[in-house]
């Protein structure tokens, strides 16, 4: 991977190692790996058979629950050679549907109409520096009536620290900011991008879709190790959930 110049990828060329690192955890995790019950509420009628695309797959496990919930192939993408390779020695061990490709979105390398629905979530729009070409590949992808489904961490989850005793918004952090850098995972010098819930929403509609279900939770999809913050505790979103269709 090329990262001269770009500090995000240079910090997830380091971070994905853990994908080898930790392959045996992941491997066992793939083995019962599901999507979460709100994800499943939303796709269990629509992924049965469907061909699939994941961008920024990482891992790959949601790969793997797509594939048990019915879905005839998953084609996952992701920019890290090591998130790839990794993810596909898992599905081939495991002998499911899943096959992977390195491609920086927007520029998949795949075939319009190629996909029934595209899927995408946990921490992968933040890394999206143009979304309105993220969402336009996405819809060229999609054949006619497809679907695209999003689950991804709540836009003002940047904002909430992770103090334990009450809810605080940061004092170094925005909602209308453009950006920020990430002090988490990876960490490293990554720069997070930051959309309003209002962009995205309106940037998938301006690609050319319908949106049929919007829907804020109070549960994070990551919680580190190690940590409870009052964040966390149901009473502020901390992750959204989109279907949308491709007219």
């Amino acid at each position: 991977m090329d990262v001269t110049g770009d500090p995000t990828r240079a910090a997830w060329a380091i971070a994905s190692r853990k994908y080898e690192h930790e392959y045996a955890e992941h491997l066992e995790r793939a083995r019962t790996a599901e999507l979460f019950p709100a994800e499943v509420d939303a796709l269990g009628e629509i992924v049965g058979g469907a061909e699939v695309v994941h961008p920024m797959s990482g891992h790959g496990l949601d790969d793997i629950a797509l594939a048990r919930l019915g879905a005839r192939s998953v084609h996952g993408l992701d920019y890290s050679e090591a998130a790839v390779s990794s993810a596909q020695r898992r599905a081939d061990e495991l002998g499911v549907p899943c096959r992977y490709t390195r491609a920086v979105m927007p520029a998949s390398g795949l075939d319009g109409a190629s996909a029934d629905l595209v899927y995408t979530g946990k921490g992968a729009l933040i890394w999206v520096s143009d979304l309105r070409a993220f969402f336009a590949e996405v819809h060229r992808l999609l054949r006619a009536g497809g679907w695209f489904y999003v689950y991804e961490a709540h836009p003002l989850v940047p904002l909430w620290a992770w103090d334990a005793d009450e809810i605080r918004v940061r004092a170094d952090r925005g909602y209308f900011a453009p950006s920020h850098v990430n002090d988490t995972f990876p960490g490293n010098g990554a720069v997070e991008h930051q959309n309003t819930l209002a962009t995205i929403v309106m940037t998938c509609r301006r690609a050319g879709f319908e949106i049929e279900h919007l829907e804020e939770h109070p549960e994070p999809f990551w919680l580190p190790a190690g940590v409870g913050a009052a964040a966390w505790d149901g009473r502020v979103p901390n992750t959204f959930s989109l279907l949308a269709r491709r007219v």
